[in-house]
């Protein structure tokens, strides 16, 4: 089973310095290969490989010797990330590969061999940057015995994978490991209706569950809203290039970061008490590029973050052999009677209970939203 731990490290001024030549070398090699080999596709609509895109990459180097001063593999995995773009675009339907801009914040690169993990002094070792101290404060593998303190990448490929390295726009370093224990994702759980619940994912409740119970959105963007714009402003005041820009820069880029780990923090707790009190959960399909178009729910939108909540939900499911069930986007849950099935199609989105005029019931949207999605779930008619 594969699973990424990302951990701090705190490297010093001579190695910060060698890790933004990595960052930039990096996207650098992915931008020039991505001209080859876009020029290729679009002119006669050829496709390379990736062993000659690194024939290319021995090519840069010759023409960039300074490419030459960071560590191969990196490079090497740049041009294999930029082929699995290609890939992902000509099989599996996804966007055109773009370029890297270093204003997206695309600060990272990837180490795919060399490396070692000190245990006993919460070290790591990365080839070209020598020994970082790094916050262990998370247990790397569940069960492991080690032969002394110290655990080498090349010594164990079975059980330590790819390690990335990245900046956060705050100047903060992380490294993120991917490990593989070798045993598969455990058998899918039995459920039964009992077993499973409902949840519709929404703006004024962040998500209703077919229980009844609601679990309100505390809107992390919002509140941080005017203090946001305050930040912003400094920014936009200040002379470009200037060491005050600079700073305004930093503390925009702080609250940022904030919210963010905010909005992840609440979603982590959600999702794993969900998984924890639950053999299977149904959620609703979103289509949230196009929901964003509605310029008047489009900033709600993005501070709910339905996309990574799902995401999350779905693979902490996965560990634990239970199952996440989703739903087509066009289902009509929130507009069918959970009890007698009228379907109401004057009701409109500022409505927040109706009753149903066959049964009598009253509704509450988002409760009944729930209870239709598991119904539909498992494919239940009224």
């Amino acid at each position: 089973m594969k699973r990424g731990n990302q951990y701090r490290i705190y490297p010093n001024k001579e190695q910060k310095a060698l890790m933004e030549k990595h960052f930039g070398s990096s996207r650098f090699v992915y931008n020039k290969l991505f001209e080859i080999k876009s020029l290729l596709y679009k002119k006669f609509r050829m496709s390379i490989s990736e062993f000659e895109l690194n024939n290319h990459l021995l090519i840069l180097k010759e023409v960039y010797p300074w490419l030459k001063e960071v560590n191969s593999g990196s490079l090497q995995q740049a041009s294999k990330n930029l082929n699995s773009a290609f890939n992902h675009f000509f099989k599996d339907g996804f966007g055109y590969p773009q370029k890297k801009k270093k204003k997206d914040n695309n600060f990272s690169f990837q180490i795919p061999q060399h490396y070692a993990i000190n245990f006993a002094t919460s070290e790591i070792s990365i080839p070209k940057l020598e020994w970082i101290k790094v916050k262990m404060h998370r247990q790397l593998f569940e069960e492991m015995v080690l032969e002394g303190n110290i655990i080498y990448k090349d010594s164990s490929p079975e059980l330590l994978r790819t390690l990335t390295v990245s900046r956060t726009p705050t100047g903060k370093y992380y490294v993120s490991i991917l490990t593989d224990d070798g045993e598969k994702l455990p058998e899918k759980q039995e459920f039964s209706h009992a077993t499973l619940i409902g949840i519709d994912v929404g703006i004024n409740t962040y998500a209703a569950l077919s229980t009844g119970e609601k679990i309100e959105n505390p809107r992390f963007l919002k509140a941080s809203l005017e203090r946001l714009k305050f930040l912003q402003k400094k920014v936009s005041k200040k002379v470009i290039g200037s060491k005050n820009r600079r700073k305004a820069n930093y503390n925009l880029a702080k609250l940022h970061e904030k919210i963010s780990n905010q909005r992840h923090d609440f979603q982590h707790k959600v999702s794993n008490r969900l998984i924890s009190e639950n053999q299977a959960i149904a959620i609703e399909t979103l289509n949230i590029k196009g929901m964003k178009k509605n310029h008047k729910l489009a900033q709600a939108i993005s501070d709910s973050g339905w996309y990574s909540f799902v995401l999350k939900l779905t693979y902490k499911a996965e560990r634990v052999g239970k199952t996440v069930l989703k739903i087509g986007m066009w289902e009509p849950s929130s507009k069918t009677c959970n009890v007698c099935g009228y379907h109401n199609k004057e009701l409109t989105l500022d409505i927040r209970e109706w009753q149903c005029p066959e049964c009598g019931n009253i509704h509450d949207r988002d409760i009944n939203a729930a209870i239709n999605i598991k119904k539909f779930a498992v494919g239940t008619t009224v």
